[in-house]
């Protein structure tokens, strides 16, 4: 059997780029994003009643890479340390049978950036762990009394992961953010100190304490960090080169 879908909307997110891409959603609750609709979705009666419920789950595409990298049947998740395998099916790797992901989110509500039907209708959402561009597949209300189990177990991932630094930043680096995000609404600084401390590196660079110097982008700017012990430091803050960024539309 064979079943084709096509995506309702595209996410418009910070994450420019995977690296820096937190590995669960609302881990960093400052990341602001939202779906764009595509026709013939984008009509605000199908979401009707959506008003009540604080969270949808999103049903999305691991659309980078992972069309044409094919399944593994046992994977290494960053929370072992990138060392350790598992089977794909007891983790949440990208590179499965179908590169399907679902992720819960916070949702803000319908905006439209233009009059009338069709005319740029899109979902707010926060604390989203996607790829800008990120096709979705379905929007799905998240119901408490079914969704959350309190006695369920989470195996190797039962706990929250920890904030791995703490994060400064350079005189230059807070000068950068002032003229970056003059108006305060990408919550730029929250942004990357959230991402940051989460340490966004992959399990394995434990192995080289000699590297040092980060460079990860959120939105259209590159954010360049250091780490000395538990303590990580943004240095600079500055738009990338044409020729290897892009910009969100956020």
């Amino acid at each position: 059997m064979r079943f084709e879908f096509q995506p309702i909307g595209l996410c418009r997110s910070p994450y420019t780029d995977k690296f820096g891409i937190p590995r669960q959603p609302r881990l960093v609750t400052a990341a602001e994003a939202r779906i764009e609709l595509l026709a013939p979705y984008d009509r605000e009666e199908a979401f009707a009643g959506l008003e009540g419920f604080s969270h949808v789950w999103l049903l999305f595409v691991f659309h980078q890479d992972c069309l044409e990298a094919g399944w593994r049947a046992q994977v290494r998740p960053p929370r072992l340390g990138g060392r350790d395998k598992v089977g794909v099916f007891a983790s949440r790797s990208p590179y499965r049978p179908n590169p399907i992901g679902i992720s819960a989110v916070a949702q803000h509500g319908l905006e439209r950036q233009g009059k009338g039907q069709g005319k740029g209708l899109a979902l707010r959402i926060a604390g989203a762990d996607l790829l800008d561009g990120t096709p979705i597949l379905d929007i799905k209300p998240y119901v408490p009394y079914a969704d959350a189990i309190a006695d369920a177990e989470g195996g190797f991932a039962n706990t929250p992961p920890q904030a791995r630094f703490q994060v400064g930043f350079s005189e230059d680096a807070q000068r950068q953010l002032a003229e970056q995000d003059a108006d305060g609404r990408l919550r730029l600084r929250a942004l990357i100190e959230e991402v940051i401390a989460q340490d966004p590196r992959p399990g394995y660079m434990d192995r080289y304490p000699e590297r040092r110097v980060f460079v990860l982008q959120l939105y259209a700017l590159e954010i360049h960090w250091w780490i000395d012990g538990e303590r990580a430091l943004v240095t600079r803050v500055h738009p990338v080169q044409p020729a290897t960024g892009s910009k969100t539309g956020l």
